[in-house]
């Protein structure tokens, strides 16, 4: 999966703002976060450098942010990091990069959202605000968004998978509640704006609820039960339902059935990156696992009584 040789040091990012943004080079830097794709410097108090280091798909990601966020933020209750300035591949680096704006916060991984009412509310106010209908150029889902039916195959390897690893419990209640998500019918609405990757490391909390959106590199158009599907993710024990009452306009059932169906998968490969030396970096990353296996627990309680 790497892709970049060179080593991202502080060194580097102000050589990079020294030759491109040299208004910016005074500021201090310090590591913010290394990310799936990106590594996030912080740039003085209000601004950061994400760098791609790690997947050859985080240069197009990049610019998909630079093209389309501007436009979305305004509209959207939640801060998100906007982007600034755009770096261009140079002799010192060979990937475009970001300037954005800081978003404050501890990723809901490390830091769930414990205040149950008030984090739904949050969530669904940021994302009826968010899924807008796009205009006919906005970007696809590649494999995100489609049919359900057509990620048969994808679902079969994640739970044997899972399930030789000892991951999960009841890989039959798993594959019932996306069974039923894969029968129900499909969007046939607009196109709508979509985050695209609501999993925990992507969404920030303070004081126990929803305080930041952060990573849209997998921005899309498509059908909103994709986004949906972070209500089983996300929040505490018995919020979910209060989520799908304060969105709008309100999912039908089969948004809903859809939504838990993509809830699944997102859930089963949360589960293999969290457990370690199994998948994705070294090491796994285990804050990954735990709201990971509470929401299969969520989605299969129905089944199983």
């Amino acid at each position: 999966m790497t892709a970049t040789e060179t080593d991202i040091t502080e060194d580097l990012i102000r050589d990079l703002l020294g030759d491109q943004y040299p208004d910016l080079a005074d500021r201090p830097v310090k590591l913010g976060a290394r990310g799936w794709d990106n590594q996030v410097w912080r740039l003085g108090d209000d601004l950061a450098v994400r760098v791609p280091w790690a997947t050859r798909s985080a240069d197009a990601l990049l610019r998909k942010e630079h093209a389309w966020l501007p436009a979305l933020a305004p509209h959207l209750p939640l801060p998100i990091p906007v982007p600034q300035r755009l770096g261009e591949p140079s002799e010192r680096f060979p990937r475009p990069w970001l300037v954005t704006t800081w978003v404050p916060g501890e990723p809901a991984d490390r830091a769930p959202a414990t205040r149950a009412a008030e984090a739904a509310v949050t969530l669904a106010a940021f994302l009826t605000a968010l899924h807008r209908p796009a205009p006919d150029e906005a970007p696809t889902g590649r494999d995100r968004g489609g049919s359900l039916a057509a990620t048969a195959e994808h679902l079969d390897r994640g739970l044997a998978s899972a399930a030789e690893r000892g991951l999960i419990r009841d890989p039959d209640a798993v594959r019932e509640v996306w069974e039923d998500a894969a029968s129900a019918p499909e969007w046939t609405g607009p196109r709508l704006w979509l985050h695209g990757d609501l999993h925990p490391a992507n969404v920030l909390t303070e004081d126990g609820t929803f305080c930041g959106v952060i990573d849209f590199g997998d921005l899309f158009a498509g059908d909103p039960a994709f986004d949906l599907a972070a209500a089983w993710i996300l929040l505490p024990d018995g919020a979910a339902d209060l989520f799908h009452a304060a969105y709008r306009p309100s999912p039908d059932a089969a948004t809903l059935r859809r939504a838990r169906g993509w809830a699944v998968l997102r859930a089963l490969a949360c589960v293999h990156i969290g457990d370690a030396g199994v998948h994705g970096r070294p090491g796994g990353k285990p804050t990954w696992g735990p709201p990971a296996h509470a929401a299969l627990r969520r989605l299969t309680a129905a089944v199983r009584r």
